[in-house]
């Protein structure tokens, strides 16, 4: 008996022992494996390119596979609910404009995901401003011009965006409701598709970020007219801000954020938060960013996190001023 109860208390030593050392181990270094970035919007708009120019770069120093998944619909909610509900171990990303991170509350009246509690904040990517652009034939060549179109043919003018509650849908709505002028909504699953109606003539105007925009004044295919910042954009000078030309109080922008889901790993967060960091401060990065007129963001981690917060409640009450009921 005393045999048996030595060999057992030898079993279970030995037990604990091997125990003991596997947790003295180091864990797999992360990431040892491809990692995912979800796009909530199409391939080719502004959100695509940024998500690629980042996703490469961290490829190279990972030196492990990001891939680019663009997933459409609903105002970026579906590619938001994939990662909202995506394994929590930092191989299943989200970079998304404001409408999946902090407008879409405001505007749908049922979301399968909370943005604020469902997501891990990792950093601001990228801040751009947003462009007035026309299509060529169309008879404005001013902000004041458009305008006065839009009076002229009350309900007749209709602007594209890449969804319902992004932030070009919604600084066409400031437009609409500061300029006092009656046009119409176009929504698109993703900037892109808008463009290409935008670059054809289907519509005859939009608001879209510069990234996006910019290609397609360089190759004379439609015409920017103002920039809808605080300030002129360094790469377009010689346009005036909606404010210059006329209309008062308006000021609209767009950024990028990336997140994790919610639940992610400390170790693993600080990896992804210090590592993205890093990347935005790289001479190479900060000058692909500017030729798109871009900036690299400089908020990471539960900085971000507040800065979610805050653009939360602030495109809330511009949804509520603008008028806009909850679909």
């Amino acid at each position: 008996m005393k045999e048996i109860s030595m060999t057992r208390w030898l079993a279970s030593l030995m037990a604990g022992l091997f125990a003991l050392t596997l947790g003295a181990l180091p864990a797999a270094a992360f990431p040892d494996r491809a990692v995912r970035i979800v796009v909530p919007f199409p391939a080719g708009g502004s959100n695509d390119v940024i998500a690629r120019i980042l996703g490469q770069r961290l490829s190279e120093i990972w030196k492990q596979p990001v891939v680019i998944e663009n997933r459409g619909g609903a105002g970026g909610n579906i590619g938001g609910e994939a990662i909202a509900r995506a394994d929590a171990d930092g191989y299943s990303l989200l970079l998304a404009a404001p409408g999946p991170l902090a407008i879409n509350p405001s505007l749908f009246q049922r979301m399968n995901y909370d943005p604020l509690k469902d997501f891990a904040p990792i950093a601001l990517t990228a801040s751009v401003p947003i462009v007035l652009a026309v299509n060529p034939q169309v008879r404005a060549t001013t902000v004041a011009e458009l305008i006065a179109l839009a009076k002229a043919e009350p309900g007749k003018l209709h602007f594209g965006s890449s969804g319902a509650g992004s932030t070009n849908h919604l600084a066409g709505e400031l437009f609409k409701s500061l300029a006092g002028i009656n046009i119409q909504h176009v929504p698109y699953r993703g900037a892109a598709p808008a463009m290409n109606d935008l670059v054809a003539g289907h519509i005859p105007f939009m608001f879209d970020n510069m990234p996006a925009v910019r290609p397609q004044v360089a190759g004379g295919k439609i015409r920017a007219i103002a920039v809808a910042g605080a300030t002129r954009s360094s790469l377009y000078p010689e346009l005036p801000t909606m404010v210059e030309a006329g209309v008062a109080g308006f000021e609209a922008s767009s950024w990028f954020g990336l997140v994790a889901p919610a639940g992610t790993p400390p170790a693993v967060m600080k990896v992804l938060v210090e590592t993205t960091a890093a990347v935005l401060k790289e001479p190479a990065i900060i000058a692909k960013f500017a030729e798109l007129g871009a900036e690299p963001g400089t908020v990471f981690g539960d900085d971000f996190g507040r800065f979610l917060k805050a653009e939360t409640e602030k495109w809330s009450a511009i949804v509520k001023a603008a008028g806009l009921t909850p679909q």
